[in-house]
């Protein structure tokens, strides 16, 4: 099929469970309030609040540190991480075409933080410990205007930058033990700084936010404290140096609760990370998660605390007004309109707060760190699994939110699957153990310890629920006999040289597939506790996957191949490329094995013709190595997840089953064929066309029909009669056969006969038969009152495994 060209697509994408909350300053809500802009990997998303869709920002090639956007919107900028010794990229897009107009390498290893001008005539990057360097870059002309370092000698790196607001060439930095006034000479391509006097206070400064007038700048600190600076600019707008010296004015923090001394300070724990002006009020985001709004005090408090002979550096100058609670540490703010926040934390969540009711609302959360397995229940579609780091998330198809969170603190879950009857969820960790819990609640049902001695990394169960496969680190497979919350190890297969990759059961559940990144794929028989045959290639396998049929399998690795093995020997078929420059991870077959999906080291899901062995679908969008992949039971959608935790949710482009409306539309077809309904048909069927018809039929109702032997059976009122009016069918023997509108027939034995399939005559022994099928005829299999239409081919009955798999996913849905 190499030779046929074809066209590909791009996957349909659904939604997005996905946020990195890591990089402080990460969350920006847009000047229009219907777009939010934040990091997602390697690729700054653009996510558009009333369409929910995202759109993503390419062009690094390294995690992103630092987001920024412009005072109006009209740029989004943005810096990255990079490896020792390489330079770290700096991106500028515009807002109306997402498209970059501005990049540069003028920084090492990081970028710690970028800010733009407030006229927007320029950005402003910092290097990170391995750079100290401020460089402003002219976005009129994309040239560098000038470059120094951040911070004095003796001082530490400097870590944040911000923009004043009425004067376009004068930004701050502010760091360790650091805080500089910053002014731009872009004549002269210069730029100048004056130290903030901190007398013999030391701070390390996380944010920084000047007020409208830049009158006042307020610096959040790691001691858990804020810092009022008074800047010292004149009146004159047209004045870019200070007066004087910009001045600490105090260092201010909560007051006490209850009584006691009113000198003494209530500290935010481990530090203010976050700061937003709302009116003559302050919202704070502290480290361990506490949001506040505080209002400062008019009292004047005494700069000597009376229990002390030294001096306080920091005064209770904040009254609390509200409070609220998100459960980690907190790296970005931002209002949304006049009345909302949003708020990013360390763990990739999100939430929205309203102002007056204060009480944060989870929008988004996600896994903070690679997800190795994704899972869906057996038969039902509209919830899956995945599994990460410390914990095991279920998650909603159709909301794209987490509905459950098992937690198994301090290690990693390598695989995770639903027991068939949907009653437990089985999952493997690194410390050897393998794990049951309910899907409804989470709570734990029974534990296999010391499954593996190195770790789990692989687990398989099949159908009936009996048997539990397990691979590990060390390369065993070994097979568990599961009777209720009890298991027995009944066989330990020493094959493998590496560890197991992936495991998959046959639909026959007599034979099982192992992949090891020792080059090997092994299918082995888990009845008898044997090798059946073993595949060799050059390549560490990832994964392998059984095709429906059960007479194929399906293996990807590192070596970029799709391979299709047979069964029977173990024979190589035929490779496809799988992709062009890197290693393929994971791989899925629809459940009708017509398509699969894979995902590697490209950033790119593939959909496969199974058959063909070519690609007809692509999704873009992935900021990370694709490490697991799925495709829902119904082939509605395809889940697949990358190394940074994020999950993306396509429409699978070959849904087996129609939707809602889709149901309707056939009904309607059936229902009214031609232009006629169902009634009109019925009528006219039922109603002759002229009197001697009338008595025709009424005759043959009454008429009895003779065997050659003599032998009589009575028409009944279901019988119909198929042959077309005045026809003549001519059987071998020469007998002939009226029908009710003059037509004569002959059967092969000479007898007469008006009887469709289904209808029974007596056999020359006396015994009741039913005669062959004609041509036209409908075989109807209910057993109760019949409920087939005209024109409407019945259904064939169901099997006892279709009955079995409907009663499973209906207790499944009870459950949930």
């Amino acid at each position: 099929m190499s030779g046929v060209k074809h066209d590909v697509k791009f996957l349909k994408l659904k939604s997005i469970i996905g946020f990195d909350g890591n990089a402080p300053k990460s969350l920006w809500v847009h000047p229009d309030g219907e777009h939010i802009v934040y990091p997602f990997g390697i690729k700054v998303a653009v996510y558009d609040l009333k369409r929910h869709e995202p759109e993503y920002l390419d062009g690094h090639s390294n995690v992103i540190s630092t987001v920024a956007l412009s005072k109006t919107g009209k740029y989004v900028g943005s810096g990255q991480i990079n490896h020792m010794g390489f330079k770290a990229l700096v991106f500028v897009w515009d807002w109306e075409t997402k498209k970059p107009v501005l990049f540069h390498e003028s920084h090492k290893v990081r970028v710690e933080s970028v800010a733009f001008s407030s006229c927007e005539n320029y950005v402003i990057s910092l290097g990170g410990r391995d750079d100290a360097n401020v460089v402003v870059y002219d976005l009129n002309t994309s040239e560098a205007i000038c470059g120094t370092f951040s911070s004095n000698r003796n001082a530490g790196d400097a870590l944040t930058l911000a923009a004043l607001n009425l004067r376009g060439i004068c930004f701050l930095s502010g760091g360790v033990y650091t805080l500089k006034v910053w002014t731009l000479n872009p004549k002269n391509r210069a730029v100048s700084s004056v130290d903030v006097t901190l007398r013999k206070i030391k701070r390390k400064i996380n944010c920084i936010i000047v007020d409208d007038d830049d009158v006042f700048a307020w610096c959040g600190t790691s001691t858990g404290d804020i810092m009022k600076v008074k800047l010292n600019f004149s009146k004159n707008l047209n004045d870019f140096f200070p007066v004087f010296p910009p001045t600490l004015v105090a260092c201010y923090a909560k007051h006490p609760k209850g009584k006691g001394n009113p000198n003494n300070v209530t500290l935010w724990h481990s530090g203010v990370r976050c700061l937003i002006l709302v009116g003559d009020k302050k919202l704070i985001g502290a480290g361990d998660g506490t949001i506040e709004l505080v209002e400062e005090k008019e009292a004047v408090i005494d700069t000597m605390n009376k229990t002390s002979k030294l001096s306080t550096p920091t005064y209770p100058l904040f009254r609390v007004v509200k409070h609220a609670e998100v459960g980690s540490f907190v790296t970005s703010m931002q209002l949304q309109g006049k009345n909302k926040v949003l708020i990013g934390t360390i763990k990739c969540e999100m939430f929205i707060m309203d102002l007056d009711e204060f009480q944060p609302k989870l929008i988004i959360s996600c896994h903070t760190s690679t997800i190795f397995d994704i899972a869906f229940p057996a038969g039902y579609s509209h919830v899956f699994a995945t599994a990460s780091k410390d914990d095991v998330r279920v998650w909603s198809i159709e909301q794209s939110k987490e509905l459950l969170r098992i937690t198994v603190p301090n290690f990693t879950c390598s695989s995770v699957l639903f027991s068939h009857d949907g009653r437990a969820i089985w999952t493997s960790w690194n410390d050897g153990n393998i794990r049951a819990f309910t899907p409804q609640s989470g709570k734990l049902i029974t534990t296999i310890f010391d499954a593996h001695n190195k770790g789990v990394s692989a687990i398989a169960a099949t159908k009936d629920g009996k048997k539990l496969l397990s691979g590990g680190i060390e390369g065993q497979i070994r097979i568990w006999e599961l009777k209720g919350i009890y298991q027995k190890l009944t066989a330990v297969l020493k094959e493998h040289k590496g560890p197991v990759s992936s495991i998959d059961i046959a639909p026959s559940d007599l034979e099982a597939a192992s992949a090891s990144t020792d080059g090997t794929c092994i299918i082995w028989d888990i009845q008898k506790c044997v090798r059946v045959a073993i595949l060799f290639s050059q390549t560490l396998f990832m994964g392998v996957k059984y095709h429906p049929s059960g007479c194929q399998l399906l293996t990807c690795g590192t070596n970029r191949q799709i391979g299709y093995w047979e069964i029977f020997d173990g024979s190589l078929i035929r490779e496809v490329e799988g992709s062009i420059s890197a290693a393929l991870n994971t791989l899925d077959i629809s459940h009708d094995g017509n398509f699969y999906i894979t995902g590697g080291n490209d950033y790119y899901v593939k959909v496969w013709l199974y058959k063909e062995g070519i690609t007809t679908h692509i999704g873009l969008g992935h900021p990370a190595v694709i490490t697991a992949a799925a495709i829902a039971p119904d082939c509605s959608h395809i889940v697949s997840c990358s190394a940074d935790g994020a999950i993306f949710i396509w429409k699978s482009p070959y849904n087996t089953l129609p939707t809602v409306e889709a149901q309707k539309a056939k009904k309607e077809k059936e229902e009214n064929i031609g232009g006629i309904s169902h009634e009109q048909s019925v009528k006219s069927v039922s109603q002759p066309t002229d009197d001697n018809t009338e008595q025709r039929n009424k005759s043959l109702e009454e008429s009895k029909i003779k065997t050659p032997e003599g032998s009589t059976t009575k028409s009944s009122e279901r019988i119909k009669i198929k042959s077309s009016e005045g026809s003549k069918i001519k059987s071998p023997e020469g007998s002939k056969t009226k029908s009710s509108e003059g037509s004569k027939s002959k059967t092969p034995e000479g007898s007469k006969t008006t009887s469709p399939e289904g209808s029974k005559t007596k056999s020359p022994e006396g015994r009741p038969t039913k005669t062959p099928p004609t041509e036209g005829s409908i075989k109807c299999y209910c057993t109760e009152t019949c409920g087939c239409k005209p024109n409407n081919p019945p259904h064939s009955p169901k099997s006892r495994l279709e009955i079995e798999a409907e009663k499973k996913i209906k207790m499944a849905e009870e459950d949930r």
